[in-house]
C-alpha cells in the first residue's frame, strides 16, 4: 500500500531517569517480517517541558503491515533500545488517530520497561490516489528546505564535452533545436569571465586537469591553462576563489607520511598546490554532528563523504549588473571525467587524454582501453542559483568552524570564516537582501510568458554535521542565551526551528533529505514513462528476497515497481528504463564490487517479482515484466588505431587488459545521476540511488528538479517537446541507434 503518513509525536510517558534525552525513530514494518527502517523519523521533547509545538512531519509510506516506533536512550557511546511501540495498519487506515497512547514494549521481556510506558501520537494516513500532491508532476515538491523558484534558465549537458556534429540534431517545438551543450568549456568560459567570485565544491577537484581540449569556439590564452593555474590566475585578478574539497581521511601528506588515499581524489595534492596562493582551498572532512555518540562520529567521518559537485560564479546580467550562475550535476573537475558521447577507447590517448588515462579495472596503466565516462550536468541561472549559493555558504561556515587537532580532537576556529563575499553590500551584484527575497522578480532571468522559462527547485541530502544555517542550529533568543534553560527546552526549540524549514529531526541530528522526497514525488506523479541513469541502483531492502534487514531502505525501487503495478491494474501503458554501469568502478572480481552487484540483483529481483505477480493477478499471461521495466548497461567497441603502439609491458594473454584489447571493447561507465519523467520533468544532481546518497545523514548531495511550464502535458494536451524531452532524446536514442557507439546489454 502506498500512502503519506502525517505524524505528530507529542510526548513519552514514564521514561526512566537515564533517558531524559529520549528520542524517537519511527520505522515501518513489513507483514510477518522483522522490522525494517523507513524514511520516517522524529524527536520527542522530554516531558514535562514542551514550550513549542510538537514535532510533526509528513513522509511517504510503502510498507504494508504496521507502523513501528523504536524508542532509544541517548548514551555517550550509543543509543540503547528501550522498547518499541506498534500501531497496526488496519487501525491507521481506519481513519485519523488523535492523541493515542501507544504502549512501549521491551524486546527483552515482552512487557513495558516500567508501568504505563507509552508514546502519545497523532497521525493521518492518506493513500496516494487521494493525495492531491501527486496528481500533477509539475508545481514543485512541497515540504522541502528550498521552495520552487520561477523565472529561471537551465542548460542541460550530456558528458563533459560534445564536439561539433557528434550528435544528431533534435528538433523541438516551433522549429527550435536542442542545443548540445559543452559543459566543461562553458565552465571554463564562466570562470574566465568572473569578476568577483568563483566558488567550487567537489568530491574531488584536481589542479592538473584541463577543462578545454577540443574547443568549439574562440578560447582566450588563459583558458588553455590547467584548472589550478586558471584559478590562481583569476585570484590574482582580485576574484575571490574559494574551494571546498572533501578531505579523504585515508590520504596524507604530512611530515614523513604520504599516502594517496583509497579513493585517489588528489585532495592533498590540490591543497598543496594552492598553499601560499590567494586561492582559498579548504579540505573538509565529513565531520559528524558533535551531538552524536563518539562511536557514530568516527563511523560517519570514516565511511561517508562530501559528494556535492558545484561551481558558482558571477556572470553578466542586465544593465551591466552581475548575477550568480551555478553548475551542478555528476561531474567532478578531476581526472578521468573528460569524455564525449563517442566514448573513445583507444583513440587520442596521447593527445586529448594525455596525462589523463583512467581505468581502475586494470591494475596497471595500459595503452587502452580507457574507461569511457558518461555523465549529466546542468547550468542554472535565476533565483534557484542563489539557493545553491546558500548551500555553499552553509557548508563553508560549518567547514571553517573547526580546525582539526589529530584524530580525536578539533577546536573552534575562525579560519577562513570571513572569506565569503557579502553580496548584499555590492550594489551591482543582483542578490537576495533585506526586502528582496530569493523569489523576488528582480532575480528572475525569464518572464513567465517566455517559452524557454524554467521552474527550478534545489534539493539536498545533508545534515547539521555539514551545514550551519537557518534550521540546522539552535536558534535561541538573547534572553535564552543568557538564561539557564534546560535540555528539554533547547531540544524543543531545535525541533521547532527545524520543522519550520521542513527538516527532519533524528537523534541529535537535523537532516535535509529532500532529494529522496523529490524522487518519490516525481515517481508517484508520473503518467507515461520514467527514464533513469544512475551509477548505482539499490534500495527498498525491506522487501528483498534475502537480507531484508540490510538497511538500504530508500523507497525508490519500490516506488517504481508499484507505479508500474498500479498502471497494469489500471490497464494503462507505462514503461521504466534504468541505465546503470555493468559493474561499479574498480576490479569486478573484488569482494566490494561483487557485494554491490549482489545488492543490486536483490533490488531488481524484488521489482520484477512485484510486477510479475501483478500481471498474474490480472490474468495477463501474454505480458512479461520486461514489457514495463528494463535495465540496461552500456558498452563501446572501437577498432585499434593503425599506428597504435604496443605497451612497454605487454599484459598476459589471459589478463583483463589483454582481453579488452583483443576484442576492442569496454563498458561505458555510467556515472550520471538523473531521472526524466514524461518528457516534462527532470531531476539531476550528485545523488546516487542508494542509501548513502538518499539518507540525508550520510553522504552530502545536491540536486535540482526542473520543468518548463509551457512544455507540460497539462499545457500542451499532448506530448511536450521542450528541453527536457530534448535531453531524453539526446541520451537514450544515441545508445540505441548507433551500435558502434553503444550496446545495450542485459535487461
Amino acid at each position: 500500500m502506498a500512502a503519506t503518513v502525517d505524524l505528530q509525536t507529542h510526548e513519552a510517558r514514564c521514561a526512566s531517569a537515564k533517558t531524559t534525552d529520549d528520542h524517537l525513530a519511527a520505522h515501518l514494518r513489513r507483514c510477518f517480517a522483522a522490522p525494517a527502517s523507513a524514511p520516517i523519523s522524529s524527536s520527542v521533547p522530554p516531558p514535562p517541558a514542551r514550550p513549542s509545538p510538537p514535532p510533526h512531519h509528513s513522509d511517504p509510506y510503502r510498507h504494508p503491515s504496521s507502523l513501528l516506533f523504536h524508542v532509544k536512550d541517548n548514551d555517550l557511546f550509543g543509543a540503547e533500545l528501550i522498547g518499541t511501540a506498534e500501531i497496526p495498519l488496519s487501525q491507521i487506515a481506519a481513519g485519523p488517530i488523535d492523541r493515542l497512547w501507544v504502549p512501549v514494549i521491551s524486546p527483552k521481556t515482552g512487557k513495558p520497561p516500567k508501568p504505563d510506558c507509552a508514546l502519545l501520537v497523532s497521525l493521518r494516513f492518506t493513500p496516494v490516489q487521494d493525495n492531491p500532491v501527486y496528481r500533477k508532476l509539475n508545481g514543485g515538491v512541497p515540504n522541502c528546505y528550498f521552495e520552487q523558484r520561477n523565472g529561471g534558465m537551465v542548460k542541460l549537458y550530456q558528458d563533459a564535452h560534445v564536439r561539433e556534429g557528434e550528435l544528431p540534431e533534435i528538433e523541438l517545438e516551433k522549429g527550435r533545436v536542442f542545443e548540445h551543450g559543452t559543459c566543461w568549456e562553458d565552465i571554463c568560459h564562466a570562470i574566465l569571465e568572473a569578476h568577483h567570485l568563483i566558488y567550487l565544491v567537489g568530491w574531488s577537484i584536481y589542479d592538473k586537469v584541463r577543462l578545454v581540449r577540443e574547443p568549439t569556439r574562440a578560447l582566450p590564452e588563459a583558458g588553455k591553462m590547467t584548472l589550478g593555474d586558471l584559478l590562481k590566475y583569476k585570484s590574482q585578478e582580485g576574484v575571490r576563489v574559494c574551494m571546498l574539497v572533501w578531505d579523504d581521511k585515508t590520504s596524507h601528506d604530512k611530515m614523513f607520511i604520504k599516502t594517496e588515499g583509497v579513493m585517489a581524489t588528489h585532495d592533498e595534492e590540490t591543497r598543496k598546490f594552492f598553499k601560499h596562493s590567494s586561492v582559498i582551498c579548504v579540505l573538509s572532512p565529513r565531520y559528524a554532528s558533535n551531538k552524536l555518540s563518539i562511536f557514530k562520529q568516527r563511523v560517519v567521518g570514516t565511511l561517508f563523504t562530501h559528494h556535492q559537485k558545484c561551481v558558482l560564479v558571477d556572470t553578466q546580467a542586465y544593465r551591466n549588473n552581475r548575477k550568480i550562475t551555478a553548475f551542478i550535476g555528476g561531474l567532478d573537475l578531476c581526472d578521468g571525467r573528460y569524455d564525449t558521447p563517442e566514448h573513445r577507447l583507444f583513440s587520442d590517448l596521447d593527445t586529448v587524454f594525455a596525462n589523463d588515462f583512467h581505468n581502475p579495472t586494470f591494475a596497471t596503466e595500459t595503452k587502452g582501453p580507457r574507461q569511457p565516462w558518461h555523465d549529466l550536468h546542468c547550468k542554472i541561472e535565476g533565483p534557484a542559483a542563489y539557493d545553491i549559493l546558500t548551500n555553499f555558504e552553509q557548508r563553508w561556515r560549518k567547514a571553517t568552524k573547526w580546525r582539526e587537532l589529530g584524530w580525536w580532537f578539533k577546536k573552534p576556529s575562525h579560519w577562513h570564516d570571513d572569506a565569503l563575499l557579502k553580496l548584499e553590500r555590492i550594489s551591482w551584484i543582483i542578490s537576495p537582501k533585506p526586502g528582496v527575497p530569493v523569489n523576488h522578480p528582480s532575480l528572475r532571468v525569464t518572464e513567465e510568458g517566455d517559452i524557454e522559462n524554467w521552474h527550478v527547485q534545489v534539493f539536498r541530502s545533508i545534515d547539521s554535521g555539514s551545514a550551519k544555517g537557518e534550521g540546522f542550529s539552535k536558534m535561541l533568543s538573547d534572553a535564552e542565551k543568557h538564561a539557564r534553560i534546560g535540555k528539554a527546552r533547547r531540544l524543543a526549540r531545535l525541533v521547532e526551528e527545524a520543522h519550520k524549514r521542513n527538516l527532519v529531526c533524528q537523534k541529535n541530528l537535523v537532516v535535509d533529505k529532500s532529494i529522496h522526497t523529490a524522487y518519490v514525488k516525481a515517481i508517484r506523479s508520473a503518467q507515461h514513462f520514467i527514464y533513469i541513469e544512475n551509477q548505482y541502483f539499490l534500495g527498498s531492502s525491506y522487501n528483498w528476497p534475502d537480507y531484508n534487514n540490510s538497511g538500504a531502505d530508500n523507497l525508490i525501487p519500490m516506488e517504481l515497481a508499484l507505479k508500474v503495478a498500479s498502471k497494469i491494474i489500471a490497464q494503462e501503458r507505462f514503461a521504466v528504463y534504468v541505465v546503470i554501469p555493468m559493474w561499479p568502478e574498480g576490479v569486478p572480481t573484488t569482494n566490494s564490487v561483487q557485494e554491490i552487484l549482489f545488492w543490486q540483483a536483490q533490488t531488481i529481483q524484488m521489482m520484477y517479482d512485484i510486477i510479475g505477480k501483478t500481471l498474474e493477478s490480472m490474468n495477463m499471461r501474454d505480458a512479461h515484466p520486461q514489457d514495463y521495466l528494463n535495465f540496461y548497461c552500456l558498452g563501446n567497441r572501437e577498432e585499434l588505431p593503425k599506428d597504435n603502439s604496443q605497451p612497454t609491458e605487454q599484459p598476459s594473454e589471459k589478463s583483463a587488459a589483454a582481453l579488452a584489447q583483443k576484442f576492442r571493447r569496454f563498458m561505458i561507465y555510467v556515472h550520471a545521476k538523473g531521472m526524466i519523467v514524461d518528457d516534462e520533468y527532470v531531476i539531476l544532481g550528485s545523488a546516487n540511488i542508494n542509501q548513502r546518497s538518499l539518507a540525508g545523514s550520510r553522504d552530502t548531495e545536491i540536486a535540482m528538479g526542473a520543468y518548463q511550464p509551457h512544455q507540460t502535458w497539462d499545457e500542451k494536451k499532448t506530448h511536450p517537446r521542450g528541453q527536457v524531452g530534448g535531453l531524453y532524446f539526446q541520451v537514450k536514442p544515441f545508445y540505441v541507434c548507433i551500435p558502434s557507439a553503444g550496446i545495450f546489454l542485459g535487461g
